[in-house]
């Protein structure tokens, strides 16, 4: 698994629960998903990260930082949907007491380092809400560019994002 001067990588699995909870469940977090999720939605989201690991090889992993084996959030690479193209992005999603000390950007630069060298991925992307600010200055950071604005259908709403690469 990917490891970085900070961070360890591993698959996310049941015991994350409560941790994906403090990450899903916080209105603020989530604002860019319309909102919070409900303990069952935090268990499919949960059962989707491992479904991917079983179909693709790779999904969002649980990301715990080295000095103190605290849980940061989760990041990693997922197959997402632009309008008419699947393409590979790198997601990431921390708790909010580890926002703003450049652990968005150390762990995703570590997945786009994978996603091209390990995987041989031609592209690696980023799809960010329209009003997701600091996920679209982390992708910045990661070299990308915006290159397209669309519409994203997801939990009853026409939500606008930027695909980045």
């Amino acid at each position: 698994m990917l490891e970085t001067e900070r961070l360890i990588f591993r698959e996310l699995d049941q015991q994350d629960y409560a941790d994906l909870c403090d990450i899903l469940q916080d209105e603020e977090t989530m604002a860019a998903y319309e909102g919070a999720f409900s303990d069952a939605q935090v268990q499919e989201w949960l059962n989707k990260q491992q479904d991917n690991y079983e179909r693709w090889g790779f999904g969002l992993w649980a990301v715990i930082e080295k000095a103190t084996g605290d849980f940061v959030g989760q990041v990693g690479l997922t197959m997402q949907r632009v309008e008419d193209e699947e393409v590979l992005e790198i997601g990431y999603l921390l708790k909010r007491k580890f926002w703003h000390q450049g652990f968005a950007t150390e762990a995703a630069l570590a997945c786009k380092k994978y996603a091209l060298e390990a995987m041989k991925a031609e592209q690696v992307t980023c799809t960010i809400r329209d009003t997701n600010i600091a996920s679209q200055k982390v992708a910045e950071r990661l070299g990308m560019t915006r290159h397209k604005r669309y519409m994203k259908y997801y939990r009853g709403v026409d939500m606008p994002h930027y695909l980045y690469y």
